[in-house]
């Protein structure tokens, strides 16, 4: 195994659709580009589990970069000066907020954390979420009490390019349903993270936690026995 180089994404000009489900996403989505499978969705990427961090702020992107086990730094291409250039990063939510709170001095800081929380909040689909919810409880009555509600608002961001915006989550397909938990317990339950910072490709990661995530799946649904 080899270092990987640095995770990048990148913002479309044009129009693009994910070379591997497919979905349509429209014009200056955040796509991350696989030498075997081409332009793939945050989704497909394994990195929907992430949130942006806009440039401007260089002790808080320090921070959150060092806090975080994976990132990935953002770009876009400037007509103008003919080259790509980065747009922030990409990190986990817990990194930002502990980055934050080393930060809590700057009131600047405290006013982009309530910007973001106010955008986050405006972009969702409540009564979506209510139903998506509801449906991961059905389907898997032996998760954690409030998982579903956290992965139901995770999955579901507008305009996120996640499996909880697909065609067929928004007529509540149980694929789509199981590809939000399974999502959720990969990046949430097992090494899976680690294994993509130390430099493992996407596959391979896989393929180490799969049992894993079999089990965690089938005692969700109450089929630990069945195994």
């Amino acid at each position: 195994m080899k270092k990987t180089e640095e995770v990048k994404v990148f913002i479309s000009s044009k129009e693009s659709t994910c070379d591997e489900c497919s979905e349509s996403l429209g014009r200056h989505a955040w796509i991350t580009l696989n030498k075997e499978k081409g332009a793939l969705c945050l989704a497909c990427g394994d990195l929907d589990h992430l949130i942006f961090l806009p440039a401007g702020d260089a002790a808080l992107t320090r921070r959150a970069r060092k806090y975080s086990i994976l990132s990935a730094v953002v770009l876009k291409w400037s007509r103008a000066r003919k080259r790509y250039e980065r747009q922030g990063l990409f990190v986990e939510e817990r990194a930002l907020e502990k980055a934050e709170k080393d930060c809590l001095a700057d009131e600047e800081i405290r006013a982009r954390r309530k910007t973001r929380e106010a955008a986050k909040r405006a972009e969702l689909d409540l009564e979506y979420i209510k139903y998506f919810s509801q449906r991961i409880r059905e389907m898997f009555p032996h998760s954690p009490l409030g998982r579903e509600a956290i992965i139901a608002e995770h999955a579901c961001l507008k305009y996120s390019g996640r499996v909880g915006r697909s065609a067929a989550a928004k007529d509540l397909k149980e694929k789509a349903i199981r590809l939000a938990v399974i999502a959720h317990i990969r990046h949430t339950e097992t090494e899976y993270d680690d294994l993509l910072a130390k430099g493992y490709d996407r596959l391979e990661s896989r393929l180490k936690i799969e049992a894993e995530v079999g089990q965690i799946l089938a005692e969700w649904e109450g089929k630990a026995n069945e195994m």
